[in-house]
């Protein structure tokens, strides 16, 4: 039994759908295992960390030139100095230092788990294509009424072909805090799942599809 193939409807700005197109099934009808969902997301917060975390081990502890008080005859237990861990004020033992978490995973499946977060947009109904993303003029509520024509709820994932850091699109979404706008070419795993909507431009659309098919 084969499968069919996934498709989309393109809809302008007031939602009004212009025609219904195919999408690749390499990469919106892909079937990921969770498991590799997993460990790319997993990646990707682990090369997000700054890792400048950095405690002082004994070493680094100011102070404790000179033995507290003589070896015997006090009644109190042997020191040898302040910066002992066992005191207050000193070292830490085996505490984190400045290191680099970031590691890579292959890029196969990197891949693979894209093409599983697009399939699973497209799955359940919550992608939209838009044959274009324009504005005249910068306005937070105008990009929210557009949003609502459109039908969406909850997070929304916006990606376009290009973004103009300071366009009128740009900085229309900068105030919506449930709404991301990134590239095409910065379309990642994290950012898939995290939203509840994905909106593709026409453009953005073709770019993704030249970049991630088999």
């Amino acid at each position: 039994m084969t499968m069919a193939r996934p498709t989309a409807r393109v809809v302008d700005m007031n939602d009004t759908t212009s025609e219904e197109i195919l999408l690749d099934e390499t990469v919106f009808g892909a079937s990921t295992p969770r498991h590799l969902l997993h460990a790319v997301i997993t990646m990707q917060l682990a090369n997000r960390r700054q890792g400048t975390a950095s405690t002082k081990t004994r070493s680094d502890v100011r102070g404790g030139g000179r033995k507290p008080w003589k070896q015997k005859g006090t009644g109190r237990a042997r020191a040898g100095t302040r910066r002992s861990p066992l005191w207050r004020g000193g070292g830490t033992v085996f505490g984190p230092k400045p290191r680099r978490y970031g590691y890579l995973v292959p890029r196969r499946v990197r891949a693979a788990a894209l093409r599983g977060g697009l399939s699973s947009k497209v799955q359940g109904g919550r992608l939209v294509i838009l044959e274009d993303l324009s504005l005249e003029r910068p306005g937070t509520k105008r990009f929210r009424d557009l949003l609502a024509r459109l039908g969406v709820i909850g997070r929304v994932l916006i990606v376009t072909d290009r973004v103009e850091r300071d366009g009128a699109v740009a900085r229309s979404c900068r105030n919506l805090r449930d709404v991301t706008l990134i590239p095409a070419e910065g379309l990642n795993v994290y950012d898939l799942l995290r939203h509840d909507t994905l909106i593709m431009t026409r453009g953005a659309l073709s770019l993704v599809e030249e970049a991630w098919k088999l």
